[in-house]
């Protein structure tokens, strides 16, 4: 009997049969494929971007909780569920933190497009607040500054500041070589800006107007512009603030108020910071606990907007009011790391508007809330409670977002010389 050949033992290919060695490199490649398109998902994300969206996230969510624990009590007193407030309020961070991620997908010049079209459209929607039927002022008795179709209510003035900051950094980005020469930068500028600023100020929103004008301040700042000509502007855009805080009765009583806190009535235009006072006291170091504030039992008005901060404090103790000051440290650090890491002036003017806006905004409610400024009636950034706000910040964030993606904005203005050269 003869031994079996090695063709006679090797197995027998099936014809038309996969080839497993064929299959197995099928599966690597598409493996690898997978890796590949992944990694240029992430591929113009740099350690800016993921620095700046952690920390939006991490406020988000914080302000989150926070509006849950303040705003229970008022829910339920306006006969809605204690979770009312909070569930409208997560609602919008659902559609806000898309919209963030979609806008720091777009690339940077497309911002430089609709900033015109985008300060219109803006504009004529603040127009229909202040000369239709339409504007309302939101059950507060005061500003104007809410536009109602229908069962949709918004503010039509967190729109004019992200247009006014695109076209701020696009007009400057074009007339970067001018800019010294008052009647090609400032001039403009101020124009335009001032016809923006008085369609809300119309409404007669003077917290709102006070954050447009620093944030045109700071947008010229950053730009450049010759500092006696920032200082003029300045002195006129305080004047007119000043100017327009005392032609109405409330307002007046605010800053009387302010100024002379012990001639204000406690039982009237006193009683708001006298509160805030009471439940930051209350809260001592450590605080009473998170949910178990005494001031949010219809005391504090606003508990969960404007004097979410006295809730904070009241609750979490200094130490939480602490966290919450370094986190918009920690956001102003985000915002001047991306515009030392830009060479592009567009960017440069757009990011340091965005922080003014925001980190100002924050520290202005701050101030307000520990009596350090007269109630000016604005949230604090990424925390408080309201749906424009918090949307209208994260499209900001997005589109500073979007220039920490860009290789070619990446770079810092040493490295493109010593490229050039």
């Amino acid at each position: 009997m003869t031994a079996p050949t090695q063709a006679s033992r090797a197995p027998r290919r099936i014809p038309n049969a996969p080839d497993a060695s064929v299959g197995e490199s099928s599966a690597r490649g598409s493996l690898v494929s997978a890796r590949i398109s992944l990694g240029r998902v992430f591929a113009g994300e740099s350690a800016n971007y993921f620095l700046l969206l952690g920390v939006t996230l991490f406020m988000v969510v914080f302000g989150l909780v926070m509006v849950l624990s303040s705003s229970s009590v008022d829910s339920h007193s306006n006969g809605d569920s204690f979770f009312a407030r909070f569930l409208n309020q997560g609602l919008y961070a659902l559609i806000g933190v898309p919209i963030m991620l979609l806008a720091s997908r777009i690339p940077p010049g497309f911002w430089k497009r609709i900033a015109w079209p985008a300060l219109i459209v803006a504009a004529a929607l603040q127009l229909l607040v202040i000369a239709t039927p339409l504007g309302s002022d939101n059950g507060t008795g005061y500003n104007q500054n809410w536009l109602k179709i229908g069962p949709v209510v918004f503010q039509p003035s967190e729109a004019i500041k992200i247009a006014m900051i695109l076209w701020m950094g696009m007009f400057i980005a074009r007339k970067q070589d001018r800019l010294s020469q008052w009647k090609y930068g400032l001039l403009p500028v101020v124009l335009v800006m001032t016809v923006a600023i008085g369609l809300v100020l119309a409404g007669g929103d003077l917290g709102t107007t006070s954050i447009m004008v620093a944030i045109v301040l700071g947008a010229l700042f950053f730009a450049g512009i010759p500092l006696r000509q920032l200082i003029t502007a300045g002195v006129i855009g305080v004047g007119a603030a000043l100017l327009f805080a005392v032609t109405r009765a409330n307002r007046l009583e605010r800053i009387l108020g302010f100024l002379h806190p012990s001639a204000a009535d406690p039982m009237s235009t006193g009683w708001q910071i006298q509160q805030s006072n009471f439940a930051l006291a209350h809260g001592s170091l450590i605080g009473v606990g998170l949910g178990n504030s005494e001031s949010k039992w219809n005391w504090l008005p606003a508990a969960s907007t404007d004097f979410i901060f006295s809730i904070i404090g009241e609750e979490l103790g200094l130490l939480g009011a602490i966290v919450v000051l370094l986190l918009f440290v920690l956001l102003a650090i985000c915002f001047v790391r991306i515009m030392n890491a830009t060479a592009d002036p567009f960017a440069r003017v757009v990011t340091g508007a965005v922080m003014i806006w925001l980190v100002g905004q924050g520290l202005v409610n701050i101030g307000v809330v520990l009596g350090l400024l007269p109630v000016l009636g604005v949230p604090l950034p990424l925390i408080s409670a309201g749906g424009t706000a918090l949307i209208s910040s994260l499209f900001g964030i997005g589109v500073v977002l979007s220039f920490t993606r860009t290789p070619s904005n990446s770079l810092s203005e040493p490295a493109l010389r010593g490229r050039a050269r």
